[in-house]
């Protein structure tokens, strides 16, 4: 009883502010509501089967798998090398967080403003320099071969602050007993990042991967500052998806559906990653 009167305030809060927009956007996707048509007349779950049975909603269900697995890896594994050389490092380590946190601290509406401005395939920094050193100009935004990867890149330089800062917390909660046991055994620096580390971050580093498949799957920032979902629907991941069917093509209950979906995505996710981690800990 004492926890939850403690509780009561925060979750009421949170009711109010999410849960019932949440449950206004459920009724909206069973739905006949349309910017055009805006009564709420209940139809069932036919604007679900609706998406599902188109196309681009599946390409855009790939795209978006293919960005959040290439970001998260990319993530996790910059991340976890800058967080071991940090470990490393004794003098002005703050100052390194400091400056490492930079980009993290930053909207995403103006990393990708900062990012359109380099990229532009003529007066853009980064060209400028391709053509300076003689090499060809490249259309890293307008090229469906190049876009994502671009996007991918610029979200990783982003996002991998953050999981630097968990990783590094694991790594400073790590007992040393361990590793004065293996340098006494005689184990390499490999051996023990190998069968130490690793192991002894893992519930860090399934936290860090949770968060970030989370903020990937609902990345639209970018994609709307940047390319828009183009060249063509190379870019478009489920989220920008749901914008395009909401409020362009002035269907909200669709949109609010293929939201729905997505929504259900991710929690999916977070339950078989959490249910991973509490099996392990057992």
């Amino acid at each position: 009883r004492v926890g939850w009167g403690f509780a009561a305030p925060g979750l009421t809060i949170l009711g109010i502010v999410m849960g019932l927009p949440v449950l206004y956007a459920g009724a909206i996707s069973l739905s006949s509501m349309t910017l055009i048509h805006p009564e709420l007349n209940l139809t069932g779950f036919g604007n679900f089967a609706q998406i599902i049975s188109e196309p681009f909603f599946w390409s855009s269900l790939g795209i978006t798998l293919r960005y959040s697995v290439a970001t998260v890896m990319g993530e996790f594994i910059v991340g976890l090398g800058i967080a071991l050389m940090l470990r490393q490092i004794i003098t002005m380590r703050g100052v390194y967080f400091a400056v490492l946190t930079l980009p993290m601290a930053m909207s995403p509406v103006a990393v990708a403003l900062i990012w359109r401005m380099l990229l532009q395939p003529n007066l853009g920094n980064v060209n400028q320099t391709l053509a300076w050193v003689g090499l060809p100009m490249i259309d890293w935004l307008g090229s469906p071969d190049l876009a994502l990867k671009t996007m991918i890149f610029i979200d990783i330089w982003q996002q991998t602050s953050f999981v630097v800062l968990l990783l590094s917390a694991g790594l400073a909660a790590l007992p040393r007993e361990p590793y004065e046991a293996a340098e006494v055994d005689g184990a390499s620096p490999v051996q023990q990042f190998w069968y130490i580390t690793l192991p002894l971050l893992r519930p860090v580093a399934m936290v860090a991967v949770v968060i970030q498949l989370i903020n990937e799957f609902r990345t639209y920032d970018l994609i709307y500052i940047l390319t828009k979902g183009g060249p063509g629907v190379s870019t478009e991941l489920l989220s920008f998806f749901a914008y395009k069917r909401a409020f362009q093509g002035l269907a909200l209950n669709e949109g609010s559906a293929a939201a729905f979906i997505l929504l259900m995505i991710v929690l999916l996710i977070t339950v078989v990653f959490f249910f991973l981690l509490e099996r392990r800990k057992t």
